[in-house]
């Protein structure tokens, strides 16, 4: 989906294809996505140029789905993710000390990703968070359906609901979706469903993010809310809130604004090594408009 402004914005997974550069197993190797549709010489990012209100690829009319980047595929364990600092924001293996990640508690269950066009602000302090702030990263997303989705998987799915993870005194938001097209998801639309007809999920999903560090000698990991899965009208909520905070990022608004310049220089300088390295024309006002669509269908009657 090709918009006026100098990038492309994708709407679905229709034009995209990853592709993979380095030797994999090694800090150097990176995951991309290229397109035939993008401007000749510009990097696509699985964070920006992806818009977060999935788009039918044939109507081109948006949908009451979004758009899930997929990082890690349900039942391996490389801890790939978003390179957020690094230009055109390619699918990474992290590394600790040198050395690659990988889950030491084991695989994980259910396919794992983001959200596109979103970031949890280090400058903000959600009133359900524990008083912890943002962890810089785009919305965390807990894929359940059946699909083993590929890292650089781009997938429309349907919000079911939150958890509110604190992870080393950080806020890390869990969002708990299905694809469009799993067999499940005619059933599945809040997060009572999920309980439902997949009894012991959620458990199961807060269990594997409460032990998951314990094996690299950390403390289990505590969550705020009583440790309740929220629904989805409060996910949708979370969303717009981390939606605005990228909108913030992005045009460089959030280093202007009295949060940042109150906050510590280590704050500062995540915000700053972001905004530097992404700052473009890439807000969209279409895409605007679609979400705010989107969250107005969901009856939520708040504005993006």
């Amino acid at each position: 989906m090709q918009h006026s402004n100098s990038r492309s914005s994708f709407g679905s997974s229709n034009d995209l294809m990853a592709v993979c550069e380095g030797k994999e197993n090694t800090v150097d190797y990176r995951i991309k996505v290229v397109s035939d549709e993008a401007p000749e010489g510009k990097p696509i990012s699985l964070w920006h140029d992806v818009t977060l209100v999935h788009i039918d690829p044939v109507s081109q009319s948006p949908t009451p789905y979004l758009n899930f980047v997929c990082e890690i595929p349900k039942f391996t364990r490389k801890k790939y993710e978003i390179a957020t600092d690094e230009v055109g924001n390619p699918i990474k293996q992290d590394t600790k000390k040198g050395e690659l990640r990988e889950f030491k508690k084991g695989d994980i269950f259910f396919n794992y990703g983001c959200l596109p066009r979103t970031w949890e602000d280090p400058t903000f302090i959600h009133p359900d968070a524990m008083g912890c702030r943002g962890d810089n990263d785009p919305l965390d997303v807990c894929e359940i359906g059946l699909r083993v989705i590929k890292p650089g998987g781009v997938r429309p799915v349907k919000v079911l609901g939150v958890l509110c993870m604190i992870d080393d005194g950080e806020a890390d938001w869990k969002i708990v979706t299905i694809d469009a097209t799993d067999k499940w998801a005619p059933f599945l639309n809040n997060i009572e469903d999920v309980e439902k007809h997949l009894p012991g999920q959620l458990e199961a999903i807060r269990e594997w993010f409460r032990t998951y560090k314990i094996p690299d000698g950390k403390p289990p990991n505590v969550f705020g809310l009583d440790e309740k899965f929220m629904d989805k009208k409060y996910a949708m909520g979370i969303i717009k809130e981390c939606n605005h905070a990228w909108k913030d990022l992005i045009t460089g608004k959030k280093q202007r604004s009295a949060e940042y310049n109150m906050c510590d220089d280590g704050v500062k300088k995540l915000v700053r090594k972001l905004s530097t390295s992404n700052l473009a024309d890439m807000l969209n006002e279409e895409d605007d408009e679609n979400v705010d669509g989107l969250v107005q269908a969901e009856g939520e009657g708040i504005d993006f």
